[in-house]
């Protein structure tokens, strides 16, 4: 049973979201801090949720930190940043055993109690972050975004994505930059990191075998926040004229290339053809039974993998392929046709259907852990979409092949992204 209960306010611009399920032993809370996706605080961002789950005044250390949470029978904190279109999330999560399991009536007052003081109360002095822990965190975050291009794949991906959105907000990598890191002491960091407390919207979340009314009390007693003046995040630019395709390369000591094309499909989420935008991509390049799957990897021999996603929030397709240096034109003119060919109508019911199976899987399966359930949820409130999985899976099922052509049409071709060899003699 799941039942996503109504939200409530824990104070100004802070929401409680009630999640009950019996599906789990475990009880999963996530503090959502919203930001805006700015060069200026991207890699601040990336900094605290590096530093936050290493200590607080009262547990001055990550050892004790967690060996107070093996006493709350092996709970878990992680801190992450996210980005959703041109928003940047501050997540901070605590997983605790559900009390129905374990000789403790109380572990989640104590659970919230050291997420409280993980919040108001981190690891600083002197109106600092203490520098020890500082400097040693910066130095993990250098090494993060210098060792990016290690995953070739996504860093293929990214880059398309970047070099498509170079003049918006979108471009800016989810963990910052080193020469915003550079820039950063432990005094500025703490000093941003307390007005962000009172400034940006925040979203708190439980998902667990939990009574709604005990857990809203709960919640309202053991966290506190500090609120002033909200920010407001303005919504990301989704459609943009295309005067002239992108074509890019870049060159590195590698053994695969990768070639990526970023279309921009001009379809926000709310659209009546959001739906019917994902089954295109699906259809495309969404797996085994996918056009681009069959066509370009099966039967031309032309990439080692090959698939295509949407971004949801900033409505851009990206198809991802690894491929032989010497097959970038034959396997670029190729995935151009497939998407072309898509758009006159080249499908038939039984691709669709596949493709439905196919996403409402997907969907189903986000039910499976509560983490990936809480990120779901959380990305549905920032859309402001109310919709239950239920009512999803409805959707996707009343997509028509007219509509799936009508949302195809939209799609435009922004850049090509080929990550190349170093050229001979280098």
């Amino acid at each position: 049973m799941l039942k996503v209960l109504e939200r409530t306010d824990l104070g100004k611009a802070i929401r409680l979201h009630v999640v009950k399920s019996n599906k789990f032993k475990t009880n999963l809370i996530g503090i959502y801090i919203q930001r805006p996706l700015i060069r200026k605080e991207a890699t601040k961002n990336s900094m605290l949720s590096m530093l936050l789950n290493k200590g607080t005044k009262k547990y001055p250390s990550f050892f004790q930190l967690n060996r107070r949470l093996e006493d709350l029978y092996g709970g878990i904190l992680v801190s992450d940043v996210a980005k959703k279109g041109e928003k940047h999330i501050l997540k901070l999560k605590m997983q605790l055993p559900n009390s129905k399991y374990i000789n403790n009536k109380d572990i989640l007052k104590e659970g919230l109690a050291i997420l409280n003081d993980i919040i108001n109360n981190p690891l600083a002095d002197n109106e600092g972050f203490k520098k020890e822990s500082f400097l040693q965190e910066k130095e993990n975050l250098k090494e993060k975004i210098e060792g990016r291009i290690n995953d070739k794949m996504r860093f293929a991906v990214d880059r398309c994505a970047e070099i498509m959105c170079e003049d918006e907000n979108y471009s800016i990598y989810e963990y910052g930059s080193i020469n915003e890191l550079d820039e950063i002491d432990e005094k500025s960091l703490y000093e941003y990191y307390n007005y962000i407390l009172t400034s940006s919207p925040i979203d708190v979340f439980v998902v667990g075998d939990i009574e709604e009314d005990e857990v809203r009390e709960l919640f309202s007693e053991s966290l506190e926040f500090d609120r002033g003046d909200i920010i407001t995040i303005p919504r990301e630019t989704i459609s943009k004229e295309i005067h002239k395709v992108k074509e890019v390369q870049d060159r590195f000591n590698i053994n695969q290339g990768k070639l990526t094309l970023g279309y921009r499909t001009n379809i926000p989420y709310e659209s009546e053809l959001y739906e019917s935008s994902i089954l295109f991509s699906n259809i495309l390049g969404g797996g085994p039974n996918s056009k681009l799957f069959k066509n370009v990897r099966e039967k031309e021999s032309l990439c080692y993998y090959i698939f295509s996603k949407i971004d949801k929030f900033k409505s851009i397709m990206l198809v991802s392929s690894g491929i032989e240096f010497n097959k970038y034109e034959k396997t670029k003119e190729l995935i151009i046709k497939e998407v072309d060919s898509l758009k006159n109508g080249n499908f038939d019911e039984e691709d669709i259907e596949i493709a439905k199976k196919s996403i409402i899987t997907s969907i189903k399966s986000l039910t499976d852990t509560p983490n990936i359930l809480m990120d779901f949820l959380y990305s549905q409130s920032l859309s402001n979409s109310f919709d239950s999985i239920e009512n999803i899976i409805s959707k996707i099922r009343a997509v028509s092949k007219e509509s799936i052509i009508e949302a195809g049409k939209k799609f435009q071709l922004d850049t090509i992204y080929f990550l190349n060899k170093e050229e001979e003699g280098r």
